[in-house]
């Protein structure tokens, strides 16, 4: 069996023929295998969905209970037969429930990654790199440009900050998923048992965290309607970056904005955000992991999609690794 009879891009998404689903489709199909509950990945409108329990909960969350036709829970390493196919789900370290998805038949092994990164994270289980014949790898950061520094250091900035402008408020954009109770996770370990103030759009998934076991410490409405406004002076405010271009955060005591991105290494994406205190924190794999992974892998091929595609599959040819991209379309940096 050829690798391209296992899986193929389609319009949806990519699509297993032998298995008749498709994996993270960008539009409503007959069966889908979900990797993350990013939005651009998890989609409600499925007949039926197979993910994680936690990414199931996450995509309820999210869309409602009525998300998807039916839905089934798929355990780490679990092995499930979808008609002439065997997948299993395996961490991917990007967010709580994230995984990489095995797709097997007749002795041919594609892994897709999802979103995925390899360095430690408290939220969620370690990625585990997987032995396979076709490696299927995201390239958001996949520019020698892109090495992001230890996510520690850039707490210890944050709150360095903090302790040089205790008259100013803090307001770190966060997406709402993930990157928020990771950096919330991290500024705990860091020692900071303050309370931290969270945007009422991050409140949902900040719970289901906890109720997971991810302990986040004493959480504040941000909401300064209730509160004296100069509460906030010297606190730490995290939000959704959308809501930093609003009058919710002007409202805040002489707010100095910051953004936990990896974007946040482009000095001009900065700027033009108005961030004054970035903080290059990732949820994806930076150039030099995206390398080392796929050494790890040590896969025959390598197909690249969403991101940087070219660079890495020059890459991977010059180490004498077969590459190609695949070109598929809706998938953004949520997650990032």
């Amino acid at each position: 069996m050829r690798p391209e009879q296992l899986l193929i891009p389609r319009r949806e998404g990519l699509y297993c023929p032998p298995g008749d689903f498709f994996i993270d489709p960008v539009r409503g199909v007959d069966r889908a295998l979900i990797t993350h509950g990013h939005a651009d990945h998890a989609r409600a409108g499925h007949g039926h969905v197979l993910a994680t329990a936690e990414t199931l909960d996450i995509m309820a969350i999210r869309y409602g209970d009525d998300h998807a036709g039916a839905t089934q829970g798929a355990g780490i390493g679990e092995q499930i037969r979808i008609n002439d196919v065997t997948v299993e789900f395996l961490p991917a370290g990007h967010v709580l429930g994230s995984a990489q998805i095995s797709v097997e038949k007749d002795g041919l092994r594609i892994v897709a990654s999802g979103d995925y990164k390899p360095r430690p994270d408290p939220t969620c289980a370690a990625f585990e790199p997987v032995p396979c014949d076709v490696f299927i790898t995201e390239a958001t950061f996949a520019l020698p440009v892109f090495r992001h520094p230890e996510a520690t250091g850039e707490i210890a900035r944050l709150l360095r900050s903090l302790a040089r402008n205790p008259e100013r408020a803090h307001l770190v954009g966060v997406y709402s998923l993930g990157k928020a109770q990771r950096v919330i996770r991290l500024i705990r370990d860091a020692g900071y048992q303050q309370p931290l103030y969270i945007h009422g759009a991050l409140q949902k998934l900040c719970d289901y965290y906890e109720s997971q076991g991810i302990a986040l410490g004493e959480l504040r409405p941000a909401t300064v309607e209730a509160s004296a406004k100069g509460e906030f002076a010297g606190a730490i405010v995290l939000g959704p970056p959308s809501a930093f271009a609003d009058k919710w955060a002007r409202r805040f005591p002489d707010p100095l904005i910051s953004f936990a991105s990896g974007w946040m290494q482009v000095r001009a994406r900065a700027r033009q955000r108005g961030v004054e205190l970035p903080l290059v924190i990732s949820d994806h794999a930076d150039w030099d992991e995206l390398a080392e992974t796929i050494n790890a892998v040590s896969p025959a091929e390598v197909w690249v999609t969403h991101g940087r595609e070219e660079a890495l599959v020059r890459w991977c040819q010059m180490q004498g690794i077969a590459a190609r991209p695949l070109h598929l379309v809706g998938y953004e940096d949520e997650g990032d």
